[in-house]
């Protein structure tokens, strides 16, 4: 079996075990949002800022932070999704819920939101206690995007694994 049906065998598997919590109003309502606050990075500029202000840091850390969420996205939305021309599973328009959504326009491959949540969640994580939050905070915006349908599970796990690699990379850099 080649490696594309390798991978649209797991989309196609991923969806149907998902197609169990859409509809579900509180997941829908999590999910929804989730992948709204993920929207332009939103949470994770937040979370920065706010970061910032525990003792021992500076406001120039949140600086620095939302300057590097800014160039991940520039990496992975202008650079890396133009190489690939892959459609999403469906569309904004096609939500059945009461929650709006913005269609992208990029390719689904990889996924934005997740490879930024792993980015800010590699970053944020470093030296923290609340590191098991933000890991799990990109989690839950990364599957979002499954569970809305704007992207395909392979997406989000490239996306994921991609965001965790610039995120360490960034990590390290930032450390010095």
């Amino acid at each position: 079996m080649s490696a594309a049906r390798r991978i649209a065998g797991l989309d196609e598997t991923v969806d149907r075990w998902w197609e169990i919590l859409r509809g579900r109003k509180v997941v829908d309502r999590v999910m929804y949002g989730a992948s709204d606050v993920g929207e332009f990075s939103q949470i994770w500029h937040v979370l920065g800022a706010i970061r910032a202000l525990a003792p021992r840091r500076e406001a120039s850390d949140a600086l620095r932070f939302s300057a590097l969420m800014a160039l991940e996205s520039l990496v992975v939305n202008q650079g890396v999704k133009r190489l690939f021309g892959r459609h999403r599973p469906g569309t904004a328009a096609e939500n059945p819920t009461q929650h709006r959504l913005r269609q992208p326009i990029s390719s689904s491959f990889p996924s934005g939101h997740a490879s930024a949540a792993f980015c800010a969640a590699a970053v944020l994580s470093r030296g923290s206690r609340l590191g098991p939050l933000y890991r799990l905070a990109a989690v839950i915006v990364a599957v979002s995007r499954i569970h809305v349908r704007l992207h395909h599970a392979s997406d989000v796990i490239a996306g994921a694994a991609l965001g965790e690699a610039i995120g360490r990379i960034a990590a390290r850099l930032m450390r010095r």
